[in-house]
């Protein structure tokens, strides 16, 4: 996992704002929410392992699944998940993963080579996020 500073941080949305401006870019609320916390994920890439920039959140005005929501974000970080091979090959041959499948290793290290993409990526949603705000 690798922390990266970013200016929207602490700064808090409607929840309906942030999935209005990043789903077309192609963030997707992580599986992983709560009631009261969860988190937008971008798919950087998914050869060999699962590479992504996550944005975590909590609520501080209402529950995820109600109308209205007001949440804060958290400081983003870049993440792997490395899956085990060789589990349900069918599926795996035609191009789908089994999403109830555990990572084989859920922490794996990130490739630095891809630390600059996940950098310019957040640089990406605090223009998005914040220059209407």
């Amino acid at each position: 996992m690798i922390l990266i500073e970013s200016n929207v941080t602490g700064k808090q949305f409607r929840l309906q704002y942030l999935e209005e401006k990043l789903k077309p870019l192609g963030y997707v609320i992580g599986g992983n929410w709560d009631y009261d916390k969860g988190s937008f994920d971008y798919k950087m890439s998914d050869e060999g392992e699962y590479l992504y920039l996550r944005v975590p959140f909590v609520a501080t005005k209402g529950a995820l699944d109600v109308r209205g929501t007001e949440v804060e974000l958290q400081q983003p970080y870049l993440l792997a998940h490395q899956y085990e091979s060789g589990i349900d090959q069918d599926a795996e041959s035609a191009g789908m993963l089994n999403q109830f499948q555990e990572p084989e290793d859920p922490d794996a290290e990130f490739p630095s080579e891809w630390k600059d993409t996940g950098i310019q990526l957040v640089r990406q949603l605090e223009q998005t996020i914040l220059s209407e705000q």
